[in-house]
């Protein structure tokens, strides 16, 4: 690394050391628990103040999908996993495609497991990743890098810019090099680490708690929740038959085995189930009226009010 490079690096925030945990080796686990509990009390204060440019992000992610694009994270180290997380709990909790919403990460699937930390220096990587995708200009790219630095994340954002891609960056350090390349800067400082450099503390928390809003968002927005219920879940195991089952009977007042009746008739769609418990249509009726509301239920049961006043 060259003298500039390791100036350029030790000036960022999120390379400081914290006064505050200076002498912490010499605490008991106890003190070096709280002192990490108070650390990150500062973390949800640090990402309110970048909530404008998130809502942005999330409207542009909208609109996106209504077009017919995808969500895509990309970074490496802590972040590209923390991207690959949040990309890969969209299809179980809210019922997408996996190709919608797509965690890419310096490395590959190996790097999730096992470090590849050199694979972050290459720029050229993070385009070709994008484009062994087939990334077209109405996808929207979110480059993830705490250090707002990495080449591999520059690069990927770069060549989204270029093709017309809606671009945002996520850094925890202010005025990054990313922050300048993307169309929307989200950069929550959360300031030095409990331990010096390592970002997978406050700065990876101040991350995950960024990107839960941008798909949990996007999704209320693009009507996966009716209420807060988590309407459109995938019922892929017991506990979450159990979940569908009882979200079913709370939200509509029907027995467990109406419940149970009503997700048959579906295939086990909880929206087309309280849709039909509500209205009294029958599944194919239903499931038009749905689709008709592109798949809005609080629309759907206000078109069907609609239709029997008629």
């Amino acid at each position: 690394m060259s003298t500039a490079a390791k100036t350029d690096l030790a000036s960022l925030v999120s390379e400081a050391s914290n006064p505050r945990t200076a002498d912490i080796d010499l605490m008991s686990a106890a003190q070096i628990v709280a002192c990490m509990n108070d650390e990150d009390r500062g973390v949800a204060d640090a990402v309110a103040l970048t909530l404008p440019a998130i809502a942005t992000t999330v409207d542009r992610i909208v609109d996106a999908i209504n077009q017919g694009g995808r969500l895509i994270y990309i970074g490496a180290g802590t972040s590209g996993r923390l991207g690959v997380l949040d990309a890969s709990e969209c299809p179980p909790t809210f019922s997408v495609p996996p190709e919608l919403v797509v965690g890419l990460i310096a490395g590959g699937d190996t790097a999730l497991r096992h470090p590849v930390e050199a694979a972050e220096d290459d720029a050229a990587k993070g385009a070709d990743d994008l484009k062994a995708i087939n990334l077209t200009a109405r996808d929207v790219v979110i480059g993830i890098a705490v250090s707002g630095r990495t080449p591999y994340v520059i690069g990927a954002l770069r060549y989204a810019k270029d093709l017309g891609a809606f671009t945002a960056a996520l850094s925890c350090n202010p005025g990054s090099a990313i922050a300048h390349i993307a169309d929307a800067a989200i950069s929550p400082v959360v300031g030095p680490e409990v331990v010096t450099g390592s970002t997978r503390l406050k700065s990876g928390t101040a991350q995950k708690m960024v990107l839960n809003m941008l798909t949990t968002a996007s999704m209320i927005r693009l009507g996966k929740t009716w209420g807060n219920r988590m309407v459109d879940v995938t019922i892929s195991n017991q506990k979450l038959a159990d979940r569908a089952a009882d979200m079913l009977c709370d939200a509509t007042g029907c027995s467990a085995d109406e419940a149970q009746d009503l997700l048959r008739q579906s295939d086990g769609s909880v929206k087309l189930a309280i849709l039909m418990q509500i209205t009294g249509l029958d599944a194919d009726t239903a499931r038009t009226t749905l689709e008709a509301e592109r798949g809005f239920l609080r629309k759907a049961i206000e078109r069907a009010g609609e239709n029997s006043a008629a």
